[in-house]
């Protein structure tokens, strides 16, 4: 009997101290931890269970689990479907420059290349490609025949601070200013494409063209521009002497 009631004295004690625990949910949480079995010996009860839903008001905790399931599997679907168009893309880009590359190999002179840069721009549904040099890193002046490519670098700062200040590739529009000085006999230009020639920025100036206002746009990809940007100066040095 004496035995008896020891034994309810330290149940209900230990009930006491049961509820003298306020839970919260890292208690919660770190009993379910330490307690992996636990839905398994309640799996009854799992059923029973229901949590709040923004739609459908409360759902089962199954039906709960399973919807983070799925989110989980078309999330992943989205992430594999992007990584594989990245991956066509950077294929695409990787074939049109080497396309690129072997024909502009070919030019005899500064001239031809300009005439097929120009014409791969225009295959590309462009309106043309436009290339610069700065006339303090390059021999331009007699007798040179390429004198009319020369860009005044310090004049051409206001388009730099501007558009290039932080990256040598721009993607976007220009200002009627800044068209006039870049294309003084210029029809309409919707959007351009600006990328600064050598590895520091200084050797010129790339531009490629369209009638399309967002054809161009901040955000877009520019590993072509920067590929495009490192192979020129070393083609053009065939022609063109470099100042020292």
């Amino acid at each position: 009997m004496v035995g008896k009631n020891t034994r309810n004295l330290r149940a209900k004690k230990a009930r006491q101290q049961c509820s003298s625990v306020k839970l919260n949910d890292e208690i919660v949480i770190q009993y379910l931890i330490d307690n992996p079995d636990f839905f398994i010996r309640n799996a009854r009860y799992v059923e029973s269970m229901r949590v709040p839903h923004p739609v459908r008001g409360i759902i089962s905790l199954p039906e709960w689990n399973m919807a983070r399931q799925r989110n989980k599997i078309n999330q992943l679907e989205c992430e594999i479907s992007l990584l594989m168009e990245h991956a066509s893309a950077n294929e695409l880009l990787f074939s049109q420059l080497m396309d690129l590359q072997i024909e502009l190999i070919k030019a005899q002179d500064l001239s031809e290349l300009i005439v097929l840069l120009n014409t791969w721009a225009k295959s590309l549904g462009l309106s043309g490609a436009y290339l610069y040099l700065f006339d303090d890193k390059w021999l331009l002046k007699a007798p040179s025949n390429y004198l009319h490519l020369a860009l005044n670098s310090s004049q051409f700062d206001f388009i730099r601070v501007r558009h290039l200040q932080y990256s040598q590739q721009y993607l976007g529009t220009l200002n009627s200013t800044e068209l006039d000085f870049l294309l003084p006999e210029h029809g309409y230009v919707g959007s351009v494409a600006l990328s600064l020639l050598g590895q520091f920025g200084d050797l010129g100036l790339l531009m490629f063209t369209s009638a399309n206002p967002e054809h161009y746009q901040a955000g877009q990809g520019t590993l072509l521009l920067e590929k495009m940007s490192e192979i020129l100066p070393i083609l053009i040095s065939r022609w063109i002497m470099r100042k020292r």
